[in-house]
């Protein structure tokens, strides 16, 4: 029991960075740059939001504020990336950050606090409230790559009118505790 919360936590993590990248395999370059209106966000702009955000907030995770003074908020709005290579690069870079933060965390690490803006966070706070923004920002990215692709989507979960054949599928294997990304 002591282990299974950050072992959730990075199966989670890696379960939304899949889920990005599974809609940006599917985009061009100009599609990662496409915006609703000028008070949208694109694809591209959503990524360099993400990635400066988790270069921030799990560099020196345990030991420094996870608002950085060298991080600059309101440029991560910006289209800037050039194309999909160049986002793509910046995105792992962010999500290794995460990685190499959260990796070598125990149990004990949990209830230290760390401090984001200088308000106090139990480290578990902290993973949760990350764990949240990222996943509501990739369900962005989501939203954004079916409405761009249109009937050329490939579905990134139970396509519609197949949840009986997905859940046929489930039942037919042996009951038994696991995480449900393991099987992606």
């Amino acid at each position: 029991m002591k282990n299974s919360y950050l072992t959730s936590t990075l199966k989670q993590f890696q379960y939304y960075k899949l889920l990005g990248e599974k809609t940006i395999d599917q985009l061009d370059d100009e599609q990662i740059h496409w915006r609703y209106n000028k008070e949208s966000n694109s694809i591209s702009i959503i990524v360099k939001h993400l990635v400066g955000n988790m270069l921030s907030r799990w560099t020196n995770f345990l030991t420094e504020d996870g608002e950085k003074k060298w991080r600059y908020r309101d440029e991560e709005f910006l289209d800037t990336y050039k194309n999909k290579k160049e986002l793509l690069n910046a995105w792992e870079k962010g999500w290794q950050c995460l990685f190499n933060a959260i990796t070598p965390l125990n149990y004990s690490d949990l209830e230290k606090i760390i401090y984001i803006r200088n308000q106090g966070h139990s480290v578990t706070e902290a993973i949760n409230r990350q764990l949240t923004h990222y996943s509501y920002h990739i369900g962005q990215i989501v939203f954004l790559g079916k409405m761009l692709e249109d009937e050329k989507w490939e579905s990134l979960s139970i396509p519609k009118g197949k949840s009986t054949t997905y859940n046929q599928e489930k039942f037919s294997k042996t009951k038994g505790r696991r995480h449900f990304t393991e099987d992606l």
